[in-house]
């Protein structure tokens, strides 16, 4: 169990570094919270929230993986040279693929509810 805790600790400690200096996690964390406001305001299906939370946990694990593969890219090779520029966006563009794909999905998902909304 001791060493459950301390993964832990070792595991929150990292989200922690990349709340405080990855403006792209703190934003798309936000938006992930509006997005569960919005689900508790239009009351959506349990189906809908599975997608929802899903969507949610793979951009902000993404965001996660991009930062750490940043980090290890840099130690590997500090300079900027071509590779690791074009490995840095390659990581970015997975980040970009998932949000763009969550961001379909809530389109999908919410866009009925806002239509009904102005309808009545």
């Amino acid at each position: 169990m001791r060493h459950f805790i301390k993964s832990m600790s070792y595991a929150l400690k990292g989200i922690r570094y990349v709340w405080k200096n990855e403006i792209n996690f703190r934003i798309q964390s936000i938006v992930g919270i509006a997005v569960i406001l919005l689900g508790f305001y239009f009351s959506i299906t349990r189906t809908e929230w599975l997608f929802v939370i899903t969507l949610i946990f793979a951009v902000l694990s993404c965001e996660l993986l991009n930062s750490a593969f940043e980090k290890i890219i840099d130690i590997v090779k500090p300079r900027l040279h071509h590779q690791v520029e074009l490995a840095k966006d390659i990581s970015a563009g997975m980040v970009l693929s998932v949000s763009f794909c969550a961001l379909i999905m809530g389109v999908y998902i919410f866009y009925p509810y806002i239509i009904e909304l102005f309808h009545k």
